[in-house]
């Protein structure tokens, strides 16, 4: 349901998402990434590309009932993670991630430089209502950036 949501979204501008991506001796497999060939700087993939390195967007889907999303779930993301791909994982969470999570993701982007967001169902029904309003839902992805660099330590 993710991939239909995150697909209505950001294709285009965007491009489709490869499912399932697995590395080539199959040690990875990342749940969905979208290729950004936006290298414009006026919209906001173009921007993303330029300050992160955006060429792949990694997109990891982690819908646990009673497991807790930790530090585990960000090092998987940040491992996935390889250089030409970029420097941002999106990680989708069915419920807020706990403190150990929002901590690891900080010494990553301060040793690594690589920007992981959690994504909320209240983010994806606040992006469908900005493109239903013929806004950039992409907008609210930079807005979680902004906000990653406001609130690490």
């Amino acid at each position: 349901m993710c991939i239909e949501i995150l697909s209505y979204l950001f294709v285009p501008p965007l491009s489709p998402p490869r499912i399932q991506q697995r590395t080539y001796y199959g040690s990875d497999r990342r749940d969905a990434v979208f290729p950004n060939r936006n290298f414009d700087t006026s919209n906001i993939w173009g921007k993303l590309f330029k300050e992160l390195g955006a060429r792949l967007i990694l997109f990891e889907f982690k819908n646990y009932d009673h497991k807790e999303i930790g530090k585990t779930e960000v090092d998987q993301a940040r491992n996935y993670l390889k250089e030409e791909m970029g420097r941002l994982a999106v990680v989708c969470c069915s419920k807020s991630p706990s403190q150990s999570a929002y901590r690891r993701r900080n010494t990553v982007f301060g040793e690594e430089k690589k920007v992981i967001l959690f994504l909320m169902p209240e983010h994806l029904k606040e992006m469908i209502f900005i493109k239903e309003r013929t806004q950039d839902p992409a907008d609210l992805i930079m807005d979680l950036v902004e906000e990653f660099y406001l609130q690490r330590e």
